[in-house]
């Protein structure tokens, strides 16, 4: 399947640079894939299309301040690094820039001395391993020192930084938040409880790939990057148990759609941590999700080719055409989409 074939031309004016106020009122596109029909509603209203016993599946990751500023040692230049992943204990793949100055061996200055991080190796994609050494807690030390890197094509500086994260965010590691979970609020929360609707969290530390579009001509020919998840014992017996009842299993966002796929390969979902690259795209058979939540997706990104897996390709570009006529705000900040 070719690339372009995820392609859309969207307005720039329709990226969303904001989020709104309140979280839950921003709007939601409703599609049944059944029958193809498509309503427009506000997220608020979700709770109409949850039944009691839905298990709702979250993904409580917590976006980390990832981007670090420094200078060389030695020349004093300038020097950014993008955290991407913990390799292993202060080892971490990172980007770098100026990438052409920055070879394996050269050590980066950051916090007047607090930290010094060191570059151990360039990888295949241009990505490097950077070491750290450091004294006391480093998730302390990103706390003081770094920031929380917004997606690049949000260009209007955000004022509070927590708008970012999601109200169950919780899990250190991510660079990127699992965006479909940005609607929800505390007093929507407690009502869909009141319900009977079942919240469930797993764990998905959302890395770079969520940015990056899909530069193969062919899908298939695209490489995902690994990304560590978590699936507890106890969500894994609620979703089972969901799923033996006949309930729904809904799930936040793309990022809880794979850690559910991966984990639940077997038709049951398996309790452990791992790291997967799973790359979802039409085609694609699913064995636990029923249901989806998700935000309006960049074009040809596997985000995209995840939801056309789940809803039809034509059904979703056609979705994606109505959003642009009906002018839906697009990508991180952006509106909603349920995929029934």
């Amino acid at each position: 399947m070719r690339t372009e074939e995820f392609d859309y031309k969207l307005p720039k004016e329709l990226i969303a640079q904001d989020p709104v106020e309140p979280r839950d009122s921003s709007r939601l596109m409703v599609i049944y894939r059944d029958s193809g029909k498509i309503e427009h509603r506000i997220f608020r209203e979700i709770e109409e299309y949850l039944r009691p016993g839905d298990c709702l599946v979250i993904n409580n990751t917590k976006v980390i301040p990832a981007r670090l500023m420094g200078y060389k040692a030695g020349t004093g230049g300038k020097v950014e690094i993008f955290l991407l992943a913990e390799v292993e204990k202060d080892l971490w793949e990172a980007l770098v820039r100026p990438g052409r100055r920055l070879q394996p061996g050269a050590q980066v200055i950051l916090g007047d001395g607090k930290v010094i991080a060191k570059i151990e190796k360039r990888l295949s994609g241009g990505e490097r391993l950077v070491s750290f050494s450091y004294e006391g807690d480093f998730n302390k030390l990103l706390e003081e020192l770094g920031k929380v890197p917004l997606p690049p094509y949000i260009t209007k500086p955000l004022d509070r930084l927590d708008r970012y994260q999601t109200i169950y965010a919780k899990e250190w590691g991510s660079v990127a938040a699992p965006t479909a979970g940005l609607h929800f609020t505390p007093e929507l929360m407690q009502r869909l409880e009141k319900k009977g609707v079942i919240t469930v969290a797993v764990t998905l530390r959302v890395g770079i790939d969520t940015f990056r579009p899909v530069r193969e001509e062919f899908i298939e020919d695209h490489k995902m990057h690994s990304e560590l998840y978590s699936v507890t014992e106890e969500a894994a017996l609620v979703i089972n148990e969901a799923k033996k009842r006949g309930d729904r299993v809904v799930a936040v966002g793309t990022t809880s759609v794979r850690v559910l796929e991966t984990a639940g390969r077997t038709g049951e979902i398996k309790p452990g941590t791992g790291n997967t690259s799973l790359f979802i795209y039409p085609g694609f058979k699913f064995k636990a999700v029923d249901a989806m939540i998700t935000n309006f997706h960049l074009p040809k990104s596997t985000l995209l080719m995840m939801v056309a897996a789940f809803c039809g390709k034509n059904l979703i570009m056609k979705a994606y055409e109505e959003a642009v006529r009906k002018n839906y705000r697009f990508y991180s900040f952006g509106d909603a989409m349920l995929i029934l």
